[in-house]
Order: C-alpha cells, then sequence, then structure tokens
C-alpha cells in the first residue's frame, strides 16, 4: 500500500485550480525531493501534459508521454470500460461490461478504435520512437485527474513491465474511492483535491476546463524540446 500525499485544505472542494498548468506547478512544490534524483516523468495526453510539462520543468526531469486510450462504450462515448496501451496493455472493467452486457465483438471493436486514436497520436506527438529505458528509476505518472482510475491502471501495467525502481502518481484531483484504489498499486499518490460523494467529474475540480487540440499539446511539447526535456525525433528516422 502506497502513501497518500494530499492538499488538505482542497479536500471535498470543487473548482479550486485554475488551470491544468498551475496544477501541475502545485504539485512539482510536493515533489521537489526528486529533483536531481533521476526522476523521469510521463504523461497522459492530452490532459496531462501541460501537468507533467510543469512538473518536468520544475523537477528539471525528462518528458515523455504515454498514450492510454479509454475503451470507450459504443453508446456513450464519454465514458469507458477500461483502457489500453500502445503495446496492447489493457484493463478492463469486468463488472461494468457484465452489467452493459458488451459481448466479445463490442470489445474488439471498441478495442481497435481505441488503438487507432493511439496510433495516431503516436505518430504526431511520438514520431513512433519507442518506449525510453525507465529501468530502477522513478517514474511519475500523471494525468489531470483520476475518476474511474481505469486509464492510470494500464499506465501502471505499462510502466511496471519495464522495471522501474519506484513508481509515483501526481494528479490534481482523484476520486477518493479511486484514489484508495490505486494506492495498492504505487509507493506515493500525490493528488491536490480528494474528493468523495455520490458523483465525482474531473472538470469539477478547475476553474478553466476545456479539452486539448492537437495543436496545443504540439505547442507544450516543441517548448519542451527547447529546454532539452523531451524530442519530437526519433533518431533511426532522421537521415
Amino acid at each position: 500500500m502506497g502513501i497518500l500525499i494530499e492538499k488538505k485544505v482542497m479536500r471535498n472542494r470543487t473548482h479550486v485550480l485554475a488551470s491544468r498548468k498551475e496544477a501541475g506547478e502545485l504539485l512539482a512544490s510536493y515533489l521537489g525531493q526528486y529533483k536531481g534524483k533521476e526522476a523521469f516523468v510521463v504523461a497522459i495526453p492530452a490532459g496531462g501534459v501541460p501537468v507533467g510539462a510543469a512538473i518536468a520543468r520544475a523537477l528539471s526531469a525528462p518528458f515523455d508521454l504515454l498514450t492510454v486510450r479509454k475503451i470507450q462504450i459504443p453508446w456513450n462515448t464519454e465514458a469507458g470500460f477500461g483502457a489500453v496501451c500502445p503495446d496492447g496493455t489493457e484493463v478492463l472493467n469486468e463488472p461494468l461490461m457484465r452489467s452493459l452486457a458488451l459481448e466479445n465483438g463490442d470489445l474488439k471493436v471498441q478495442l481497435q478504435k481505441a488503438l487507432d486514436v493511439i496510433r495516431n497520436r503516436e505518430r504526431l506527438f511520438r514520431k513512433e520512437r519507442p518506449f525510453p529505458n525507465i529501468e530502477k528509476k522513478t517514474v511519475i505518472i500523471t494525468d489531470d485527474g483520476l475518476a474511474s482510475g481505469y486509464t492510470m491502471l494500464a499506465a501502471l501495467k505499462f510502466v511496471k513491465k519495464r522495471a522501474p525502481g519506484k513508481v509515483i502518481i501526481a494528479v490534481p484531483t482523484a476520486f477518493e474511492r479511486t484514489a484508495h484504489f490505486i494506492l495498492k498499486e504505487v509507493d506515493e499518490l500525490y493528488c491536490l483535491n480528494v474528493r468523495s460523494g455520490p458523483t465525482f467529474a474531473v472538470a469539477d475540480a478547475y476553474e478553466t476546463w476545456y479539452d486539448l487540440s492537437d495543436g496545443e499539446v504540439l505547442h507544450i511539447l516543441r517548448e519542451l524540446e527547447k529546454e532539452g526535456l523531451y524530442t519530437l525525433q526519433n533518431p533511426s528516422k532522421v537521415k
């Protein structure tokens, strides 16, 4: 069981974070002990990118993306019944699948749609580079929030296959039940705004909330590249 580090004055409050960028900067202030300790920041796009960029800058840590994608419910694309990573690593919410009476055919179709999105993002944001070597390193995984937690669980499964030394999650906001569920899988979980209650939406933690465009993500990545924290090139494809 990992350790939960939270900002208690923010517990169960809404609209307490101005933006994803500000949330990342505030999270970074809790992670200062990892500066210069071979930490590696991994962000889940698109919402996790401004959060992770702020953390990587503060820690002077290398940054990369882990393009996890939720597997959408066919008739409700805002909701998912699991998540999948670029290498096919998946985590499924099997109780939800049973309650929705989803069949194997539904899974195959929706899984392929998710993988198609991942491949497009890998080409656009990572130039299909292999994932970096994180063996024995402290890996800080970030997103803009934890709702059901299945996207993060898939990311954790992917990262743990690569033998990191320590695994940390840093997120601006999380559903309390999900946070405690995720704690079983990590060494530390940093979360500014933990909320309980009958419903939870990541967006409710923020004053400013919108879906980031591909252009905005690329702009952040280009800025990180200028700072030497990220690369938008695939060396094997540069002639």
